[in-house]
């Protein structure tokens, strides 16, 4: 960078020679400081960006993080919630990372749906059962439904989705 210096005049107008190292000194301080509070605000997290439209669902009482997570979105009541594989409309299988899981359906048409959540820790794609037919994984369904003698009816895990933002929250059973 090259800078002219002018002798100063009469008036005083002009910068001398000893304060052209303040001045960019100063000037340069502006400008790191410029820089760096853009960096700064672009490389923060987009906190207040709404996410996607779509049913999000935080999968919550995961005993441990073997295995992968299930979950099964049904649109109607064929095959829920056992056949997930054969009946669901949408799947999604993740691994379990802390003993935290999210699935999130997106594109999601308005309606009603229930929701199945199996924590497949063997990795076969099903639930596992001990010889009287009861589970040995963890699992669990939309709307609070509960398991009795058997799964829980479609009506009973049923819930409405609008098409906007929808968060869930499914508690496992084991």
């Amino acid at each position: 960078m090259k800078i002219l210096m002018r002798k100063p005049n009469k008036r005083g107008s002009e910068l001398t020679s000893t304060d052209m190292p303040a001045l960019i000194r100063y000037s340069m301080r502006v400008r790191y400081v410029a820089l760096g509070s853009a960096l700064a605000f672009t490389n923060l997290p987009a906190l207040a960006e709404p996410s996607c439209p779509g049913i999000h669902v935080d999968i919550q009482n995961i005993e441990n993080s073997t295995g992968t997570v299930a979950c099964a979105l049904f649109e109607s009541p064929e095959g829920f919630p056992a056949e997930f594989l054969h009946s669901a409309t949408h799947i999604m299988m993740m691994k379990i990372r802390d003993t935290k899981a999210r699935c999130s359906f997106l594109d999601i048409s308005p309606g009603t749906y229930a929701l199945a959540v199996i924590h497949d820790e063997n990795m076969d794609g099903k639930l596992n059962t001990n010889f009287l037919g009861v589970p040995t994984e963890g699992f669990g369904f939309s709307s609070g439904a509960e398991a009795g003698m058997s799964a829980p009816s479609f009506e009973a895990a049923r819930f409405s989705y609008d098409g906007g933002n929808l968060d869930l929250a499914i508690r496992l059973s084991y």
